[in-house]
């Protein structure tokens, strides 16, 4: 399935977390064009990216905004698990936070306070996490209410994160795990290498792990499509198709190509180089 209409961070959530398949791309373009263009793609989100392409408070604010308006979630991803900085993230209106390179259950734990427990601060909210304190009906419906809606990923993409799925994935109200294909083939020893048995090995896992805790499972950023349609019928239910960058550049590249063929022009030296992502 693709394309759901007027879908919110909690219809996203169930869906994404019950196995159904939905579909996006990392945006990178700030354009005010670039909304009417995406929303006519039938995507079911945007995915944003702040670790490798940074942008200023401002402009993730109106991109998150703006898609909202348009009825498409919004996955933001952070450099690393830092609740402050997640916080900062759902306050310009992102609808999930997916952070880089998790590796240990207590990073998703921190992450959790800041998407899971807002407004909670200091010393309760540690009682909190810790287990040695429980939140009254009327506080735990309030905090509940407050975060209706908002989504936890975590960026499986390395050997230790793969060796410690059980106490990464048993941490509750996680909503999904975003594999990063480019980040974990490199951790695996086999750089890119993306039907190499090595990774279909940690990929199959790491789906079997998912469904077991019934969590969503995603994947960004594979370079072929039939690549994308062999770990979808593994078990992979979010896919999110390159970004606009590398398809633009895809496009062009086999454009300038035939045209250059085609009028007996040199085409020699057009390379289309790799966003690693």
């Amino acid at each position: 399935m693709s394309g759901y209409i007027n879908m919110n961070g909690s219809e996203f959530s169930k869906l994404f977390r019950s196995g159904e398949r939905l579909y996006g791309t990392l945006i990178t373009s700030t354009s005010h064009q670039w909304p009417a263009v995406v929303s006519s793609m039938g995507l079911d989100c945007v995915f944003i990216d702040l670790e490798h392409f940074p942008m200023d408070w401002n402009q993730l604010g109106w991109m998150c905004q703006c898609y909202r308006a348009l009825n498409i979630p919004t996955i933001v991803r952070i450099p690393k698990p830092d609740p402050f900085e997640a916080c900062r993230v759902f306050d310009v209106g992102a609808t999930g936070v997916v952070a880089a390179y998790i590796e240990t259950a207590e990073q998703v734990h921190q992450l959790k306070s800041a998407v899971k427990l807002r407004p909670l601060k200091g010393k309760k909210l540690d009682n909190i996490l810790s287990g040695n304190t429980e939140l009254d009906d009327e506080m735990k419906q309030y905090v509940e209410n407050f975060n209706e809606g908002k989504m936890l990923l975590i960026n499986i993409e390395s050997v230790p994160a793969v060796d410690s799925l059980d106490s990464i994935l048993s941490v509750p109200e996680l909503d999904g795990v975003l594999i990063g294909p480019h980040d974990l083939s490199c951790s695996l020893g086999v750089p890119e290498q993306y039907d190499h048995p090595l990774f279909a090995e940690a990929i199959e896992k790491i789906v079997a792990k998912a469904h077991e805790n019934n969590i969503g499972i995603g994947i960004h950023n594979l370079s072929t499509v039939d690549q994308e349609i062999k770990y979808g019928k593994a078990g992979i239910n979010l896919i999110l198709r390159l970004a606009d960058l590398t398809l633009f550049r895809n496009a062009l590249h086999e454009d300038l190509l035939k045209i250059r063929k085609g009028l007996g022009d040199n085409f020699a030296g057009i390379q289309k180089k790799d966003i690693i992502i």
